[in-house]
């Protein structure tokens, strides 16, 4: 059997693949690693990994914005609607300078909520998959307020909001 750090990073690559396809992908790790290595231990490995790759995409996807492009960055983000849709932005703040948004019906929760996901394993599941986005904005050099996965079933809410680096020094 493979290192857990890389089986999870190889995880963490299949992201380019459905949204519903990553939901199953995400639970079977997690179970299978929380066998081996204990619930807080698998966690961090998956985190890990998914924010590296949040950061390759990133580099990828934002190579040409700088810390203070926060706008831009988020704009560019808030352009992609994966999954037929089914992620979509409300409640758009835009300054200069900032930009923060509300993505609501995470289909990635709206999977494991579907599945029977208990409520703590979704909790859990949430964090990692807001791993991610930590990874990408990060990468950029922006700052930004945590992204947070709102608790509970039905539709999830991931707020985030971008800074530019150089703003709270103005």
């Amino acid at each position: 059997m493979t290192d857990p750090q890389v089986r999870a990073e190889k995880l963490a690559r299949e992201l380019d693949s459905a949204f519903r396809n990553r939901a199953d992908l995400y639970r079977l790790m997690l179970d299978e690693l929380t066998m081996e290595l204990g619930a807080e231990q698998a966690e961090t490995v998956m985190v890990r990994a998914i924010e590296k790759r949040g950061q390759e995409v990133a580099a990828a996807a934002f190579g040409k914005f700088g810390p203070n492009d926060a706008r831009a960055i988020g704009e560019a983000f808030l352009s992609v609607s994966p999954d037929d849709g089914r992620m979509y932005p409300t409640d758009v703040e835009r300054a200069p300078d900032r930009i923060a948004f509300k993505v609501k019906r995470c289909p990635l929760k709206d999977a494991w909520v579907e599945a029977g996901v208990d409520e703590e394993q979704l909790t859990t599941l949430c964090r990692i998959a807001g791993a991610f986005d930590r990874g990408l904005f990060e990468a950029t050099g922006v700052r930004f307020d945590n992204v947070t996965w709102s608790p509970g079933h039905g539709s999830g809410c991931c707020h985030i909001a971008l800074t530019d680096r150089d703003a709270s020094r103005a």
